[in-house]
């Protein structure tokens, strides 16, 4: 009887999540590459359910995966409810806890970019103007989404067939893929070299080095990039 009386009083224990976890223990979540600039993750969470009560101790930005509806549950707020493109990027402040809450019938995924210099980046002044920087090609085009603590975010989409002019990347970088990728980086003093990835994977390039792009792919290539 007594063992019964008390499962009675756990049960509704059980209903709710009052202790947060950290980022990297979120079952949600999958490291998938880590430098002194960020923690990269793959993030994906089933039709209707939702992540444990998480923190997010740094900076980040998100770049969702498909289209999604959540509700975001930050502790001591309100739930709101977001609505996300294929290809929506967008920055959010750290220091906060919350769950993200699937109310669709389809998988919420997003790659999520912790910024791990956030203290640092905030106090640097960044080399980018806040608004210009946009590129147009034939066949293609790159458009700077929003620069944030020193950060450049930026989409680009190239149609089969189209190749980025040769251009020097200054600072080192993360490429984000958005749909599938068939390219071809062709790095100045070096020979070609194929890079093939899915939708949610990731790349970092590093610092000081020009080279042209290529889709050699049978669709428009679609992909963020993150400049530090």
């Amino acid at each position: 009887m007594e063992r019964v009386f008390f499962l009675f009083l756990l049960i509704p224990l059980l209903g709710a999540q009052t202790t947060e976890v950290e980022t990297t223990f979120e079952p949600s979540h999958h490291l998938a590459l880590e430098n002194e600039y960020v923690r990269v993750f793959k993030v994906e969470v089933p039709p209707h359910a939702a992540t444990l009560l998480h923190r997010h101790r740094h900076d980040y930005i998100f770049v969702t995966l498909g289209d999604a509806d959540i509700s975001n549950e930050v502790t001591g707020k309100p739930p709101v409810e977001l609505k996300f493109a294929d290809g929506d990027a967008r920055f959010t402040e750290g220091n906060f806890a919350h769950v993200a809450r699937n109310l669709s019938d389809q998988p919420f995924r997003n790659v999520t970019v912790e910024l791990l210099q956030d203290d640092k980046l905030r106090q640097t002044r960044s080399r980018w103007p806040m608004e210009g920087g946009n590129k147009t090609f034939p066949g293609g085009h790159s458009k700077v989404l929003f620069v944030k603590d020193a950060v450049r975010v930026s989409e680009v989409e190239l149609d089969p067939g189209t190749t980025v002019p040769s251009h020097h990347h200054e600072g080192p970088h993360l490429l984000v893929a958005v749909s599938d990728l068939d390219l071809r980086s062709d790095v100045q003093g070096k020979g070609p070299t194929a890079w093939k990835l899915k939708p949610g994977d990731v790349m970092w390039l590093p610092a000081d080095y020009t080279h042209a792009l290529a889709n050699t792919g049978s669709q428009t290539a679609r992909f963020v990039t993150v400049e530090f």
